[in-house]
């Protein structure tokens, strides 16, 4: 199904919020769209809703199974726009959200579904997943200029680190259960991305309520959906493998003759399974057995 806009699909396309948790794929560039798409559909989620441009294409299958939202802008404060409009009209359902060449896994989401994984999250008292966006990036930037293959994909297996969250409103004493994760290409190539886009850390998973509102940083202005776990335990958190920074440092004329590889001593070639992220301390499983 198509929709012109995303007045129109509010307005006709409400059945497909009915029920979580549902996908949304906001489409920065064509560069692996349907990979993204059918990655995101073998998790399983209820619904996938894909928002890009009128002029990029899918192929059929995709397009019969996906939700297509022409949005001509994917990003920015036009997909933030997006991601709080439909949380105000579905509320109470698992959203998640991510760009197009960004991969979710979950602990041992080879044979659980996302459906199975937050049905336990929610038992535990949690509304929100803190999620970690590791960075991929081809092995060869001379093959693959924009930096992105899935077939020689590598990742940082070192590198990241966390800092205390200050909280503005309480003399800049750190949150309760918050941090500021950094890692990847974003630390290892920060002169060349801005100080307040140099974080790791994104809620990309999220029950939706009324008053809910995704910020500009990607955290939301309930507090407690911003925190990594609750206090009695550790909570699963998720990774969201993506080539976003690899493609936005190798397409930007600022930073991509100064980039002639990413590849250095820390790089391993990615496996695309959840083991590996869990190996590496990417993600936390909690109790979630």
């Amino acid at each position: 199904m198509t929709y012109d806009s995303l007045e129109q699909f509010l307005q006709t396309g409400q059945d497909h919020l009915a029920k979580g948790p549902v996908a949304l794929i906001f489409a920065e560039d064509d560069v692996e769209l349907a990979s993204t798409l059918r990655h995101h559909l073998s998790l399983g989620f209820q619904s996938v809703i894909a928002f890009m441009p009128h002029s990029f294409k899918l192929p059929a299958d995709l397009t019969e199974r996906c939700q297509r939202v022409t949005m001509e802008r994917a990003n920015g404060q036009p997909m933030r726009d997006a991601v709080n409009a439909i949380t105000k009209a579905a509320p109470d359902i698992w959203l998640y959200y991510c760009f197009n060449a960004e991969y979710l896994f979950y602990p041992f989401c080879e044979t659980r579904s996302i459906g199975e994984m937050l049905a336990f999250h929610s038992e535990e008292r949690r509304d929100a997943m803190l999620t970690y966006v590791i960075d991929l990036y081809a092995a060869d930037l001379a093959q693959n200029p924009n930096a992105v293959s899935l077939d020689t994909a590598q990742l940082d297996r070192s590198g990241y680190y966390a800092l205390a969250r200050p909280d503005a409103e309480n003399h800049d004493h750190p949150k309760e259960r918050q941090l500021d994760f950094f890692g990847g290409l974003r630390w290892r190539f920060e002169e060349h991305i801005p100080s307040n886009r140099r974080k790791i850390d994104r809620i990309s998973i999220f029950r939706s309520k009324p008053g809910l509102i995704l910020n500009e940083d990607f955290t939301f202005n309930d507090q407690e959906y911003n925190t990594y776990a609750c206090p009695w335990h550790n909570n699963l958190t998720a990774a969201v493998c993506s080539f976003r920074t690899a493609k936005a440092l190798k397409s930007n004329p600022g930073s991509t003759f100064d980039i002639q590889q990413f590849n250095w001593h820390n790089s391993v070639r990615f496996e695309w399974h959840s083991r590996q992220l869990l190996d590496l301390g990417l993600m936390e499983p909690g109790q979630w057995f």
